[in-house]
């Protein structure tokens, strides 16, 4: 039987079960399916999801406002600078009035206790589109990408590549979640976060996954699956460009690298690319590259989750 997800906040995976995370994969694949047939599916007629974008975007603003529009509901594009927030109407009350209007609430901000508190004073669905701490529909839309090309995901191995960040957080609770094994790749000082560390351990103990934090890319690369990076330098972070680049010159992905993993690897980047820092062209743009059917998942995930929660 079908769970009834309608009405659940979408802000960390590891708050979801892994019958959920399937739910949410197994509908992905069925929208995917409908969309490439023509079909039209319309479940959110009539309804009307808020994006407030705090940190600018392509990939993020364009799927979820097409993906609205595709079932049959519209997206409104509020900027920081449309809203009273930057006038100093609180959060609470800021939730407490979209509730009224709305139908479900995507945020894209910096500071993930904002999402956090959005969910806690709104009476509609909050997804978070992106913070500073995690990045859970892009995961969600990579669990899919990964589970098309591999057809399952239990026992599998994604080596990250790079900063311990938003990215890295959510692909431990998503890999963890589905029984994933993951290598965080990083080098000293850019670690991921202890307490997600921590949280997502618990949640691959469950599943029989084991998660690995080193700083050797050889190493962390070997027989792996899938071979996943990030940019070094988030938005935000542009004052440390400079010591970045430095301190992850030995962390590119590149041809040389992807000899160390399994002759069917996979190579994945949530996007946007800093070519020729993190990842070369000839791997983003080679055979093994699954980096732009990641980036069109994104739109079926998303289409999935709001489908479910809204």
């Amino acid at each position: 039987m079908a769970l009834d997800m309608k009405g659940k906040d979408l802000i960390s995976i590891h708050e979801l079960s892994r019958e959920e995370i399937e739910q949410i994969l197994d509908t992905s694949r069925i929208l995917k399916m409908k969309n490439k047939l023509g079909e039209i599916y319309h479940p959110l007629k009539g309804k009307t999801l808020g994006m407030i974008f705090q940190k600018s975007s392509t990939r993020t603003r364009v799927s979820f406002e097409v993906g609205i529009w595709q079932l049959g509901g519209y997206g409104l594009f509020l900027s920081v600078n449309d809203l009273q927030l930057k006038r100093g109407e609180t959060i609470a009350d800021t939730a407490r009035n979209l509730s009224r209007y709305l139908d479900g609430i995507m945020i894209r901000t910096y500071d993930h206790q904002d999402v956090v508190d959005f969910a806690e004073y709104s009476s509609i669905p909050v997804i978070n589109g992106l913070t500073d701490l995690l990045h859970p529909c892009q995961v969600l839309s990579d669990l899919f990408t990964i589970q098309e090309k591999k057809q399952s995901l239990a026992g599998l191995k994604l080596a990250y590549i790079g900063d311990g960040n938003n990215m890295a957080h959510s692909l431990m609770f998503g890999a963890s979640k589905v029984g994933m094994n993951i290598s965080i790749c990083s080098p000293s000082g850019f670690e991921p976060d202890s307490e997600i560390t921590r949280l997502a351990r618990l949640d691959a103990s469950k599943a029989g996954a084991n998660i690995v934090i080193e700083d050797n890319p050889s190493q962390a690369t070997q027989m792996a699956d899938i071979i996943y990076t990030d940019v070094w330098t988030s938005m935000g972070m542009e004052g440390e460009e400079e010591k970045r680049l430095e301190s992850f010159e030995k962390y590119q992905v590149n041809s040389t690298l992807l000899e160390k993993a399994k002759e069917d690897v996979l190579v994945m980047h949530c996007l946007p690319a800093h070519r020729g820092e993190e990842i070369t062209d000839d791997v983003i743009d080679g055979p093994h590259s699954i980096v732009f059917d990641q980036a069109e998942n994104r739109l079926h995930a998303q289409k999935a989750i709001m489908a479910l929660i809204m």
